[in-house]
């Protein structure tokens, strides 16, 4: 049984930095592709970066330049470094990969 287990977030004033993780287990399959969502209250959850093996990685444009995905391929962890946060960054981050999705963890980005 695949699971994908996310840790990280929390609360952080305007400008501040937070670092999100998460990890799969119960799968020896090599990583193809995976990416960081998150979702506001009352929004659709929306892509805010991805990675895969075939080209760079992708980034919304309202995290250009502030986020960076990373991943470690032997641990098969996957990370994703906010920095220069904003309130609009609020909301609640999912990791997928390997065809699952984390549980989500709050993000919460104060004036």
């Amino acid at each position: 049984q695949v699971e994908v287990v996310q840790s990280g977030g929390g609360s952080v004033q305007s400008g501040g930095s937070l670092s999100l993780s998460c990890k799969a287990t119960g799968t020896d399959s090599s990583f193809r592709s995976g990416g960081w969502y998150r979702q506001a209250p009352g929004e659709e959850r929306e892509v805010v970066a991805s990675a895969n093996d075939f080209s760079g990685p992708y980034y919304a444009g309202s995290v250009k330049g502030r986020f960076t995905i990373s991943r470690d391929e032997a641990k098969k962890e996957m990370y994703l470094q906010m920095n220069s946060l904003k309130p609009e960054d609020t909301g609640v981050y999912f990791c997928y990969m390997h065809h699952y999705w984390s549980q989500g963890t709050q993000v919460t980005v104060s004036s």
